[in-house]
């Protein structure tokens, strides 16, 4: 009893400086981020460029049009992965379930390549009308057409079980990737190129006008789910226990599957496949402060933006003058983390 006592004591001392001790180590990451790369910024530089109508000399113009948006780009879409992860966690009751399970990553790759192989030719409209922003809205569009696809065959009677839909969403995205190996098969040698560096995922080449868009919409679907942090709560102690006290369970799942289908869609569009951040979060966060949700999630938030801002820093810096994708980095990653993850289950089910 005195050991249960002094756990539980433990966990709720980090409970309650976890967020704080993050956001720190999240603020010292920002100004790293800032600071580090090929041309290298000091603090005072750092100061003196911090006006934006300050003269556009060399580190302003890096500062301002390159790493500023690079970075809150990591930082959000590291949030909203890792926030999403956690929900699909709680909703599959799986710690090895992640957004890519409901077809999110699958549609958007299908929407980008379409653009990017037929943009010139069967889509010219679509491409001339949005220019510069047609890969990202194509995928993000096929992220949602996927996703509403996934739902609906998993849907009975406007009901779906976890079941039903990770069963739909491993059979659509069989045939998305099937899909995706055609038009792959047709692609030139330049689309090839740009479809292959889009599928491992980068930060690279984004300005504020062409980010918001993306960045609203995770903002605010994350910014949802923390609303949720009570219902996933009860609904983990069953769904029959959930129902006895209020939850509708349907509902709820409608709403993070929604939620969680907007978040990573805008994520995927904007800097394209990027691994594992929604896998790993999640639970390591849960390993250090357990399984309420009202500190799970907000911690999630800001562990996300910390992991991704700290991997888009390293694939900057590795190999200079050049870049790693992003991609490659969280799978490095994510990719061993995932195979202890899986020994460990399979040794404690034995």
């Amino acid at each position: 009893m005195l050991m249960l006592t002094t756990q539980g004591n433990a966990q709720q001392l980090r409970q309650k400086w976890a967020l704080p001790c993050l956001l720190i180590a999240c603020f010292i990451t920002f100004f790293m981020a800032l600071m580090i790369g090929g041309v290298s910024i000091t603090f005072a530089d750092l100061i003196a460029a911090s006006s934006y109508s300050a003269k556009p000399e060399l580190k302003h113009a890096i500062l301002w049009e390159i790493r500023l948006p690079r970075l809150l780009l990591a930082m959000i879409v590291g949030a909203g992965l890792a926030v999403c992860g956690a929900a699909m966690q709680a909703i599959f009751r799986n710690p090895l379930a992640d957004p890519g399970l409901i077809g999110v990553s699958s549609g958007a790759a299908l929407g980008a390549v379409t653009t990017l192989v037929l943009g010139n030719t069967l889509l010219s409209a679509f491409s001339a009308v949005f220019s510069i922003y047609a890969v990202p809205v194509g995928a993000f569009i096929g992220c949602i057409t996927v996703c509403l696809f996934i739902y609906r065959l998993s849907a009975v009677n406007g009901q779906f079980t976890v079941i039903s839909l990770l069963l739909a969403g491993i059979a659509v995205n069989a045939i998305v990737s099937a899909v995706i190996g055609i038009l792959t098969l047709i692609s030139t040698d330049q689309q090839l190129r740009d479809l292959t560096f889009w599928s491992m995922g980068s930060l690279a080449g984004n300005h504020f006008a062409m980010m918001l868009p993306s960045l609203a919409v995770i903002i605010v679907s994350s910014a949802y789910l923390l609303h949720l942090a009570q219902p996933l709560n009860l609904y983990l102690l069953g769904e029959e226990q959930a129902r006895h006290v209020g939850i509708n369970i349907n509902t709820l799942k409608k709403k993070v599957f929604i939620c969680t289908a907007l978040c990573t869609g805008a994520a995927v569009a904007i800097t394209g496949v990027i691994g594992f951040v929604g896998f790993i979060i999640p639970h390591i966060v849960r390993l250090i402060l357990g399984p309420d949700h009202r500190y799970l999630l907000p911690s999630c938030i800001v562990s996300g933006a910390l992991f991704l801002s700290l991997a888009d820093l390293l694939a900057r810096t590795i190999i200079l003058p050049a870049e790693l994708p992003i991609g490659l980095i969280t799978s490095a990653i994510g990719g061993p983390f995932f195979l202890f993850m899986l020994l460990k289950t399979y040794r404690i089910s034995r």
